[in-house]
């Protein structure tokens, strides 16, 4: 007999909290799904990844294997409807083409009930350049899909792709960045946090919640930029959603633990291309 699992079930099935993790799987350099499932896990929710492709390592490194997985994205999330999942999270990660984002968009359509969380990670250029992969077809499904999130984690780049608005080098106004926050979340997420604002020896991030004030959240800038650190941001973010974590905590609590893995790593003398060795720290992910 088929068993069915609902997100408001009872008895048995009652009931750890799960998040669906689309994203591709990268074996090493701790980025993508690699970093989402071990951190999603030690914050008491089980991870359920939906690869997007395979890497044996991430593109930052002199060569690596590619396996596209894009042809068998739907008929493994087939599966996972016969089953009758839903999610009280989904969160989108690197999306490599228009195709993926429309499977993206029907897996919401699919699995999304009145109180999934969903959050989407656009990621889709930085340093005011778009990764070349983007086509134009492709910025016009990310914002199709950015305005079904409920939780949106552009950087400065992409907040300006996503909103059609001009990047300009050098310090951003937080009035600027502020704006640029509500543009988004007009679009339709209720909560949005604008990432990796330099500001001298800090670094920021903008947080724009709907009907509150936003709030800039600095630490003191560590290390140089590392591979990874986005992933790992998402994946706190949208676990503490689940688990009904206020959003403004949680993107503190992010930073943090963001800043103390690049200091222990600068430490470890990790190459940058090694992301960050967030596994000495996951101990404190699973204290809260």
């Amino acid at each position: 007999m088929q068993q069915v699992y609902r997100a408001g079930s009872s008895g048995t099935l009652l009931r750890q909290k799960k998040i669906a993790v689309i994203n591709d799987f990268t074996g090493f350099g701790r980025c993508s799904l690699t970093v989402s499932i071990p951190i999603i896990s030690a914050m008491k929710v089980q991870c359920c990844p939906v690869p997007t492709s395979i890497f044996s390592n991430h593109t930052a490194y002199e060569s690596w294997f590619f396996e596209d997985f894009t042809g068998q994205m739907q008929p493994y999330i087939d599966e996972w409807k016969k089953l009758g999942l839903d999610f009280d999270g989904i969160s989108t990660g690197f999306l490599g083409s228009e195709e993926q984002i429309q499977i993206v968009l029907r897996f919401l359509e699919d699995f999304c009930r009145k109180n999934t969380v969903v959050l989407v990670d656009p990621v889709m250029g930085d340093d005011g350049s778009i990764y070349s992969t983007y086509t134009p077809q492709m910025c016009a499904g990310m914002k199709k899909l950015a305005c079904r999130a409920d939780i949106l984690t552009p950087n400065l780049t992409e907040a300006c792709i996503l909103t059609d608005q001009d990047y300009h080098e050098g310090r951003w106004k937080t009035s600027q960045v502020i704006a640029l926050a509500e543009a988004l979340s007009d679009m339709g997420p209720d909560k949005v946090v604008i990432t990796g604002i330099l500001q001298g020896e800090f670094i920021a991030n903008l947080c724009y919640e709907k009907g509150k004030e936003p709030k800039l959240v600095r630490t003191h800038a560590v290390g140089t930029q590392r591979c990874g650190t986005g992933d790992v941001f998402s994946s706190i973010i949208v676990a503490d959603a689940v688990n009904g974590v206020e959003f403004q905590e949680s993107v503190r609590k992010a930073s943090r633990f963001i800043k103390l893995c690049i200091q222990k790593s600068v430490e470890m003398e990790l190459p940058l291309t090694d992301g960050v060795c967030f596994e000495e720290f996951l101990g404190l992910l699973c204290r809260g």
